[in-house]
């Protein structure tokens, strides 16, 4: 093989690695149009839900998982504004079902050598980084000013250590003990910090699960987590969530849940409830067909 011959391979691998970035690229863009499309429609109801209510709304469009590069473009535009309540409400989860952590979705939804938007790196920025930067923000004119509510969305999950959940489980703690640790820190300068931890909701993140005695709906939800504050800086949210963790506790004590045999067994459940899942959908397929 001579000299040109390997420039001439080089070459070609070139090519066909910036066509690949090209192609990301294109790929990237469509995307980002697909959601500013999607977000105008959100705006529109939130346009409809401030006039109903009679209320002036301002909406910043950023995506939490990008992480540290949005705040600065926040600050500004909550530059004289008096924030008197936060609600971090914002979070994700990597699974639809109980997963190892090596299962979790990852580099392999991205382009090769790209590793900036790693699925465990968007988890932690939604579920931790948000919750930290916004109180950082928005704390400071609450101080001043000697008054203020901040409400943390955590979860049951997040109270004990949840194996096939890892690292849902871990970021969930974390908004636990931040917002616990902010609520004493602040609390004598007329601050509220509370912390919600719910069982299931049925939203988006949950496939919008069907309504029952267990499962809240978020409106429901809310009315019911909003008459607890001002009473408990730690809550459930609600009384059936908090039975759901009392009954739980006793049943499922820590040894069990950290054993190999229910670790097997949530497994098992969830790797049929994907199988059950998937013959749905050909079914389906077919009769369309």
């Amino acid at each position: 093989m001579s000299f040109y011959d390997v420039l001439a391979i080089i070459g070609g691998f070139t090519l066909v690695f910036y066509l690949l970035k090209l192609a990301w690229g294109c790929w990237c863009g469509f995307r980002q149009f697909v959601l500013s499309e999607l977000w105008q429609v959100d705006l529109r109801t939130y346009g409809q839900w401030a006039d109903q209510y009679g209320r002036k709304t301002q909406i910043i469009q950023v995506d939490f998982k990008d992480g540290q590069s949005i705040y600065p473009a926040i600050a500004e535009e909550l530059q004289g504004l008096e924030i008197g309540i936060l609600v971090n409400n914002v979070g994700m989860s990597y699974s639809d079902h109980f997963a190892y952590f090596l299962e979790i979705p990852d580099a392999e939804q991205f382009p090769l050598y790209d590793y900036s938007d790693q699925k465990i790196t968007q988890v932690i920025n939604c579920n931790m980084l948000s919750v930290s930067q916004m109180t950082r923000l928005v704390l400071p004119g609450m101080v001043e000013r000697g008054t203020g509510l901040i409400i943390n969305i955590s979860s049951e999950v997040g109270v004990r250590p949840q194996p096939l959940l890892s690292l849902y489980s871990a970021t969930k703690i974390f908004v636990t003990y931040f917002s616990q640790c902010l609520h004493a820190e602040y609390k004598s300068k007329g601050i509220i910090v509370q912390c919600v931890a719910p069982f299931m909701v049925s939203t988006n993140m949950t496939r919008n699960m069907t309504v029952n005695c267990i499962v809240k709906s978020a409106p429901e939800f809310a009315r019911e987590a909003l008459n607890t504050v001002g009473h408990s800086s730690y809550t459930s949210g609600c009384l059936s969530h908090a039975l759901q963790n009392t009954v739980l506790s006793i049943l499922l004590p820590d040894w069990f849940r950290m054993s190999p045999f229910l670790i097997r067994k949530l497994r098992n459940i969830a790797t049929a409830s994907k199988y059950d899942e998937r013959v749905c959908k050909e079914k389906l397929g077919e009769k369309e067909e």
